[in-house]
């Protein structure tokens, strides 16, 4: 069920609007519920109340099968009363389900399946749903969005970018005005009348940061009177509260919740306004010059897995030789230091087409999880303004945290949390205990007939390369198409050069291609077609098989890198294979590749020497080990990260932060 409150949870009555209040969860009570947080619906039998509850709603199917338009809106309007009165009463949404699933058939001609309703159950009762790649999660989250609008309740639908929201808002819009219910949808664009606009309806599509950001700035339009007494005082000093954007975080359904909840959350977001004592472009080419300068190990050390840099007391005294008779900044000998530690990591840690990318003379920052362009923001304390002076960018103003959250604090604020995802069991303990959301899987509609090719784990990049595109040749040649997932835009490009030089016709999707990414995304299973992409977390559009195609096998997927967490790798391979049809995939990877390289060097070099033939590759089970080992040592690393977040609300001191100017 839904965390209930707590006694020292908010409601109307002690905010501006309703929202849970900040919890401090007990270390060892963190510990142990992230432990076996993620058995709580597998000893409860969760799933076999599921599939009792998805029959109660089949039973009242036959009540709207025969209504007319008319007759269907007036039922929904006849199930506000109860709904507002009762909550989710099980009978109550039995026959809410039922009347959604009527008005779907009739607007779109599909019927949601027995699947479908269980997950849309399970949210209903406060939880998150993994449903595999494929299985319309589009239309689940449908049911659930209405019964919750017809309760009362405000409901947010909270995806990863904006054309999802646009195109799932557009799509979904009929069958919500069939049954009375408004749809706003907010944009990265919007002006704050629009957006209000949006939040006054009763179903609100948008992206995360999006929803996030507008709360941080109902914040700031508060001030100092976000209390109930020091808005009482106002209303009596004849003071007029602002105008809010948002009416209060009352419901939430979280698409690819593991992306937002769980990798997302290890940075803070930031609103920010302009730096009153901005620092001259120059001192930014001066850091880097000094920066350049400096040798690594005796002046600097730099962590390869962290974007860190710690200047060494040698290189700070190197640094003070190389600033001396300079003004301003380089004057003091901490500001320098930190500048130039920046500027270090600028040069030594963030890459282009890996990191950000440079896009009509502006750096552009690359989500790592999903592959796109992370629009409107930018690294915090000259980072961003050190990187486009590498890049010969025009420099733009620094600025200066105004208001921040972290996502763990903002989401845990919803009274009603859930989501749904391909790939979020892995992390179901860390789930339930930052959000208090407990995980149920729900079995595929059709059983899975995908295959797996085995994995090869060459020695050298070269060889790895090499590989793919002879795969790649041979299922082009039997009428299959190839999907070929990249961990970055720059090894995208290496294997796009590679295939062009073979004669073979491919389209890339990666940042440099994100506004094309649903047309490219659904052509991937056209025959004989090959698609390389750096990313495919949360594309929303599924990968529909050609004409003939399924009788030859299926879309063939190839894995060519590792990535830090196997839930990304699982989120490409799921899109072979959907909803029952044939699908195989396989990895092709190299022990030079940066997660074994970062993450186990020592276990990669051990296992190059085992290679005495230069052709030969990795054994199978010792690549598994390898693998296991990497993702796990990098896991780690990624959970005391997203802690330290959790503990850290106001994260001034790290260069990961994206800031928002307002």
């Amino acid at each position: 069920m839904a965390r209930p409150p707590g006694k020292n949870e908010a409601w109307r009555s002690r905010s501006p609007y309703p929202e849970r209040g900040d919890v401090k969860i007990a270390p060892v009570d963190f510990a142990l519920t992230r432990a076996f947080g993620g058995l709580v619906s597998r000893f409860e039998n969760y799933a076999g109340k599921l599939a009792s509850r998805v029959r109660q709603a089949d039973e009242c199917a036959s009540l709207f099968t025969g209504l007319s338009d008319e007759e269907l809106a007036a039922e929904a309007r006849q199930l506000r009363g109860p709904l507002l009165r009762h909550g989710f009463r099980p009978d109550l949404v039995a026959r809410s389900f039922a009347l959604v699933r009527e008005a779907t058939f009739r607007v779109l001609g599909i019927r949601h399946h027995a699947v479908q309703l269980q997950g849309a159950w399970a949210m209903i009762d406060g939880r998150f749903a993994e449903m595999a790649t494929g299985e319309g999660k589009t239309l689940t989250a449908l049911p659930t969005a209405i019964t919750a609008a017809l309760s009362g309740r405000p409901v947010h639908v909270i995806t990863v970018n904006d054309y999802l929201a646009a195109r799932d808002a557009e799509e979904l819009e009929p069958i919500y005005r069939a049954l009375g219910l408004t749809v706003g949808v907010i944009q990265h664009d919007d002006e704050p009348e629009d957006r209000r606009s949006a939040y006054a309806c009763d179903v609100t599509y948008g992206v995360n940061k999006e929803i996030a950001f507008d709360y941080l700035r109902d914040g700031l339009k508060l001030g100092d009177r976000r209390s109930h007494a020091s808005r009482m005082t106002g209303k009596l000093s004849g003071v007029d509260m602002p105008p809010l954007l948002l009416r209060g975080l009352h419901f939430a359904i979280v698409d690819e919740a593991d992306s937002i909840l769980i990798d997302e959350a290890r940075t803070p977001l930031i609103i920010a306004g302009a730096e009153g004592n901005p620092l001259p472009n120059e001192v930014f080419a001066q850091a880097l010059g000094f920066a350049n300068q400096l040798k690594p190990q005796s002046d600097f050390l730099l962590s390869s897995n962290t974007q860190n840099v710690e200047m060494t007391t040698a290189g700070s005294e190197t640094l003070k030789k190389l600033s001396h008779g300079l003004s301003g900044v380089w004057e003091a000998r901490r500001a320098r230091d930190e500048l130039v530690n920046y500027a270090l990591a600028a040069l030594h840690h963030y890459k282009i087409d890996q990191h950000y990318v440079v896009v009509d003379g502006k750096v552009e920052i690359i989500d790592e999880f999903t592959g796109r362009i992370a629009e409107g923001r930018s690294w915090q304390h000259g980072l961003h303004q050190l990187i486009e002076t590498k890049e010969k960018c025009e420099v733009t103003v620094r600025h200066q945290t105004q208001s921040s959250i972290t996502y763990q604090r903002f989401f845990r604020r919803y009274l009603h949390l859930c989501g749904m995802s391909g790939t979020i069991s892995e992390v179901a303990g860390e789930l339930h205990a930052v959000y208090g959301v407990s995980v149920v899987r729900i079995p595929t509609h059709r059983p899975s007939r995908r295959t797996s090719r085995g994995t090869r784990m060459f020695r050298t990049s070269e060889q790895k390369w090499s590989a793919v595109v002879d795969t790649v040749r041979d299922h082009r040649r039997e009428g299959r198409p190839t999907l070929i997932g990249t961990r970055a835009i720059e090894t995208s490009i290496v294997l796009s050069k590679l295939l062009d030089a073979a004669g073979i016709d491919h389209v890339v999707l990666n940042a440099h291609h994100d506004r094309e990414e649903a047309d490219i995304v659904a052509e991937a299973g056209h025959a004989g077609r090959v698609t390389v992409a750096t990313n495919m977390a949360g594309r929303g559009t599924d990968i529909k098989l050609g004409d003939g195609v399924e009788t030859k096998g299926g879309l063939h997927v190839v894995l060519t890198e590792f990535h830090e967490s196997a839930r990304i790798d699982r989120q490409l391979i799921g899109r072979g294979g959907r909803q029952g049809q044939p699908g195989t995939y396989e990895v092709i990877a190299a022990l030079d590749d940066e997660l074994p390289s970062v993450f186990a060097p020592t276990l990669a070099s051990m296992f190059d020497r085992m290679l005495t033939d230069k052709g030969t590759t990795v054994p199978a089970a010792l690549a598994r080990i390898l693998q296991l080992y990497a993702q796990d040592r990098a896991q780690r690393l990624q959970y005391r990260i997203r802690q330290q977040t959790l503990r850290l609300q106001d994260q001034r001191d790290t260069m990961l932060a994206f800031a928002r100017p307002d």
